[in-house]
């Protein structure tokens, strides 16, 4: 049952997709207006009716661009980045905003053509952060793979995990992808496959790793007077949170324990309710390593008992807990950064449209968004009436 600390003001009425997968002729500003505009066409909405405007890209466009290319010129502009985690820090945000009354109706949108401009390597990330990052770059880091495989390391370390327990996650979003028309990789995935892959960078596989994909989608959040007037279910935003531990890798506090569990808390809070509440979950899934300790720091299970948690394909489709019901970045997309696709996912869940792959009864969805190498985190929670 639902306390909530605060009520809520907004809700998220609108979510869409860009083209999908490997899109040519397009830039990443193409793919976010795309977005857009199907966004605001799936809330009943139009351009005109935009005053705020939030985004966060790997591309350099900023939010200015993306205002020109959609001509309008809202009241609220919003290019927060810090990652994967930025979206979800932008519907807390834009909720914010709206509580304010400094805009009403507030466009999250993102896109990007990482693998058609094959712009995988972000090591100038890296290289641009804090100073403490320049004495990590002498040894030559995949930024930032190499450094979620040291957390892959530390938690196989001291919990007893195995690489077996690590590609479950891979085969679960698989089985979710395969019933997921959009998905870019929808053939079967066994345990044994994800074990075959290359190693990268030790412990992780290839298989471990997100895939690298085209791609944009598009929020659209707006108060709960305006949403109740509009085209489909509003899914209200019950409570948010964000959270950052540090920025440079060597300077993380702890491999296992993240900021995800006080943006989480935070957020549990506002929204009045307790992990056990929670039908469905969209969780930032960048390498497999991400959803073991992501589950432990959100409060789904004990620390160390994820590979348990996770055991007997209860993540994959029929089982108990339902997560990354859309294949997620390890099945689905990841075009630079997923953390608008797990919001996009989660309300269309909450609005019974995902066919197939629909959670029975989902009443209340959770999504969190990391950055960076474990950087910066935000979490929201979302629920219907």
């Amino acid at each position: 049952m639902m306390n909530a600390t605060s009520t809520p003001c907004a809700a998220i009425v609108g979510v869409a997709e860009s083209d999908l997968g490997i899109v040519t002729g397009k830039t990443a500003c193409d793919l976010a207006v795309q977005a857009s505009l199907r966004a605001l066409d799936d809330a009943g909405l139009s351009l005109s009716d935009v005053d705020g405007l939030f985004t966060a890209n790997l591309s350099r466009f900023s939010v200015t661009l993306l205002a020109e290319h959609l001509a309008i010129q809202p009241a609220v502009l919003d290019c927060t980045m810090t990652g994967g985690s930025s979206f979800e820090m932008h519907v807390g945000h834009a909720v914010s905003a709206i509580r304010a009354g400094l805009c009403e109706v507030a466009l999250i949108a993102y896109g990007s053509v990482q693998r058609s401009r094959k712009m995988r390597n972000m090591q100038g990330f890296s290289e641009s952060g804090t100073s403490a990052a320049q004495y990590e770059n002498c040894y030559a880091p995949l930024f930032p793979l190499s450094f979620y495989a040291m957390v892959a390391q530390r938690y196989m370390h001291e919990t007893g995990a195995t690489s077996q327990d690590l590609a479950q996650v891979a085969v679960a979003a698989r089985q979710w992808a395969a019933l997921n028309p959009k998905a870019f990789k929808r053939d079967p995935l066994s345990i044994a496959d994800v074990l075959a892959s290359p190693l990268v960078s030790s412990p992780l596989r290839g298989l471990d790793c997100c895939l690298i994909t085209d791609g944009g989608g598009a929020v659209v959040v707006t108060s709960l007077s305006r949403a109740r007037d509009l085209r489909c279910k509003p899914v209200l935003v019950l409570g948010h949170g964000e959270a950052t531990t540090h920025d440079a890798m060597s300077q993380a506090p702890n491999l296992r324990h993240h900021g995800s569990a006080d943006s989480s808390r935070r957020a549990y809070k506002m929204a009045g309710v307790v992990p056990a509440d929670i039908d469905v979950v969209q969780l930032y899934d960048a390498f497999t390593i991400n959803v073991l300790v992501g589950l432990e720091n959100l409060g789904f299970c004990e620390f160390g008992a994820a590979r348990d948690f996770i055991a007997g394909g209860r993540i994959a489709p029929g089982g108990d807990f339902p997560l990354n019901t859309q294949g997620g970045g390890l099945s689905y997309c990841h075009p630079g950064m997923f953390g608008v696709f797990l919001l996009i996912e989660a309300v269309r869940q909450l609005r019974g449209e995902c066919g197939p792959r629909q959670v029975a009864d989902a009443k209340l969805a959770l999504c969190h968004g990391t950055g960076g190498i474990f950087s910066s985190h935000s979490t929201v929670i979302l629920g219907v009436q």
